[in-house]
């Protein structure tokens, strides 16, 4: 029997997920050059791990990425844990108090180039809804390290 086709993404040896992270208490943590550039390194070391960043945005309180995750990649949720505490590090340093990250995080599979697209037009424009650049290009915490 052959597999639908709205599941065919669903069962890919290189799945794509959206993830959002919250920061505890909705504290403004993200939006800042230190955490960004931590993000990056982070990202670009990903796929040692098998997992490959492309499109985010860091928000004030919380993060949207799009991750894909290789045959042999470490869990989403091992994946998740060490982002967290990646992040959490620089946080520390810059004197803030833990609690950095709510517990969990959303994820969402990706089944399709357009579903990718349509979430991806949306959360770039998160910096502009929120009030804190005048066009998705002029916010300085969001952009794509591996193109998916």
């Amino acid at each position: 029997m052959a597999t639908p086709a709205r599941l065919r993404w669903t069962f890919s040896q290189w799945p794509i997920y959206f993830v959002t992270a919250t920061t505890n208490k909705r504290r403004n943590l993200l939006n800042r050059a230190d955490v960004h550039q931590s993000f990056i390194q982070f990202a670009r070391n990903g796929p040692d791990h098998g997992v490959w960043i492309g499109h985010y945005v860091l928000m004030p309180d919380h993060v949207h990425l799009f991750a894909r995750f290789g045959r042999d990649s470490i869990s989403l949720s091992i994946w998740q844990k060490s982002f967290k505490n990646t992040i959490s590090k620089i946080l520390r340093t810059a004197n803030f108090a833990p609690p950095h990250w709510e517990r969990g995080f959303f994820d969402h599979l990706i089944r399709s180039r357009e579903s990718y697209d349509e979430k991806w037009r949306y959360v770039r424009e998160n910096p502009v809804r929120a009030g804190l650049a005048p066009s998705a290009e002029e916010y300085p915490y969001g952009g794509e390290i591996f193109r998916l």
